[in-house]
């Protein structure tokens, strides 16, 4: 098991042929088949075990500071993050695997991977902000090159007529191409095993050469992940209501049925204060209150799984299609 692993880490996945004309058409169907994530259940775990974990830091994190402990709280703040940071790029690689096609590793796999390789994307990220920064950099010198002081009534008036479209449509296209191609797709290459300077080819080559293409594929994996969100919403909304309803005629607790229903909101015990509730009834309260916490925790992560998954099948798509 243990050299497999290694050879897993030290060189990327081959990625199967799954769009055998290649056309944007066989890219949108393997888009489409991102629902299947919500059926790993590996990557469900590990998404609602680093989101409950991250939850659970944060809120110690922000009792340290009220108590003005703040050395405290800023060692569990950042706890918080390196979980959420580490944990979800575990779920990103088990979502890869699913992905591919081939078998879903273990859980403890997955998260020594993701402390090996995830790194990556921190670098990933710093060299794309360089480079940004650079274009920036770039853009204001044209500007400041526009000023009268500088380069006269007639050149410097002319300049900015030029700087103007040239400005307009570059930080257009480069926002667009950070939103669409760079913040969706490159934790997804990390996830398949790519090295940082191929990873930052990669985006590049896809901004200049795939940038409509990426894009709409990426607007379709928003889209499908809120349309999941919409879904679990009306199942909750829907659910929730009537079992609260039948909690409060039933059960006979002691507090409305809106009460009940904030565990499904992400609303804690310290609701039950909030309105009064009889101590006889506290028990039934807060049981519910923990059980829609259940609920809501699961209402989040299922739209987030789909997303990830679709956006390690746009890569996995772009990525076949440049071969």
């Amino acid at each position: 098991m243990a050299p497999r692993f290694r050879e897993s880490l030290a060189e990327p996945h081959p990625v199967p042929r799954t769009m055998s004309s290649r056309s944007p058409l066989d890219a949108l169907n393997l888009v489409l088949g991102s629902v299947d994530a919500v059926r790993n259940l590996h990557a469900l775990y590990v998404l609602l075990a680093t989101f409950a974990t991250t939850g659970l830091l944060m809120a110690m994190a922000e009792s340290s500071l009220a108590q003005a402990a703040g050395r405290l709280g800023a060692l569990e703040a950042g706890a918080a993050l390196f979980v959420a940071f580490y944990g979800g790029n575990a779920a990103g690689i088990l979502l890869m695997d699913q992905a591919r096609g081939g078998a879903v590793r273990d859980i403890g796999e997955a998260v020594r991977a993701s402390l090996l390789t995830a790194h990556r994307l921190l670098l990933v990220m710093l060299v794309v902000v360089a480079a940004y920064a650079l274009l920036a950099a770039v853009l204001y010198a044209l500007l400041w090159l526009c000023r009268v002081a500088v380069s006269g009534p007639v050149i410097g008036p002319l300049l900015f007529g030029l700087a103007v479209p040239v400005g307009v449509v570059g930080v257009g296209v480069a926002l667009l191409a950070l939103v669409t191609v760079v913040v969706p797709l490159a934790a997804p290459a990390v996830w398949a095993g790519v090295g940082v300077i191929d990873t930052v080819r990669q985006l590049q080559r896809w901004m200049r050469q795939r940038l409509l293409t990426v894009a709409l594929l990426v607007a379709a994996v928003s889209l499908l992940a809120a349309g999941v969100g919409a879904l679990v919403t009306f199942v909750v909304m829907s659910g929730g209501r009537i079992v609260s309803a039948l909690g409060v005629a039933v059960v006979g607790i002691d507090v409305p049925a809106q009460t009940l229903m904030g565990g499904l909101f992400g609303y804690g015990l310290r609701s039950l204060g909030a309105v009064g509730a009889p101590a006889g009834s506290t028990g039934h309260a807060a049981a519910a209150l923990v059980g829609g916490g259940v609920v809501f925790a699961l209402a989040l992560v299922l739209p987030g799984l789909v997303y990830l998954r679709g956006t390690c099948s746009v890569y996995l798509a772009m990525s076949d299609s440049s071969h």
